[in-house]
């Protein structure tokens, strides 16, 4: 918006902060009687000046002061809040030890839905994948991994080989090393899969595309 050309401005006669700091979080956010700011499943006992985010998981602080703590999916953060602007010298930290967590999401959006990462181990890998209605990943093959989904909602149309078969909810199929195969989602509701990845190497460079509507291959 900083270069169109097509924009017009009006004068605001409002208090204005654009939340640039975890400070400015506290300053706009509601508080409790100890001065604490809350947000998701979050219980504070004898602690003040905290801010607190939760993202499902429940998050309690006790006892403490004037600190940030985040808790996501992906990680856990807890800093002293005078120090909340080091934060971008932990990410370097983080990139330097090579963490995933400082590039990646557990949740990976794509044209198609999304998958989320559920557990893995030292040979395999567990997955739930949502596909949109109509959506389509890419025909693919994996060298080094197999890979078994389990429908838990929805109506999967799989192809592997020259076969396709419809997958219903409580049903599952096999996909061996090696196979040519692609997973679309057929109906009018989101397709939900659990999907467990099995081999020597489990990257998601081990994906040759062949065919992607999303011309990605």
């Amino acid at each position: 918006m900083e270069k169109t050309a097509r924009a017009a401005v009006v004068e605001g006669r409002f208090r204005w902060s654009d939340i640039g700091s975890w400070d400015a979080i506290l300053e706009v956010a509601s508080r409790d009687h100890g001065g604490n700011s809350a947000t998701g499943p979050v219980v504070s006992v004898d602690s003040k000046g905290c801010i607190v985010h939760a993202e499902g998981r429940l998050t309690v602080v006790m006892g403490v002061e004037d600190l940030i703590v985040v808790t996501t999916p992906d990680a856990v953060l807890v800093v002293p809040r005078a120090r909340a602007e080091d934060v971008k010298t932990l990410v370097a930290e983080l990139n330097r030890r090579g963490r995933a967590e400082a590039r990646e999401h557990r949740r990976v959006h794509r044209p198609w839905g999304y998958y989320e990462s559920v557990d893995g181990g030292d040979r395999f890998q567990v997955k739930r994948i949502v596909v949109a209605p109509a959506g389509k990943l890419s025909l693919q093959k994996h060298h080094h991994r197999a890979e078994h989904w389990v429908v838990v909602r929805g109506t999967a149309e799989v192809t592997v080989g020259e076969q396709v078969q419809t997958v219903h909810e409580n049903e599952s199929i096999y996909i061996p090393i090696g196979s040519v195969h692609r997973l679309a989602n057929p109906g009018r509701i989101a397709l939900e899969l659990i999907e467990v990845q099995t081999g020597s190497y489990l990257g998601e460079d081990d994906i040759i595309r062949l065919d992607d509507v999303y011309r990605r291959s």
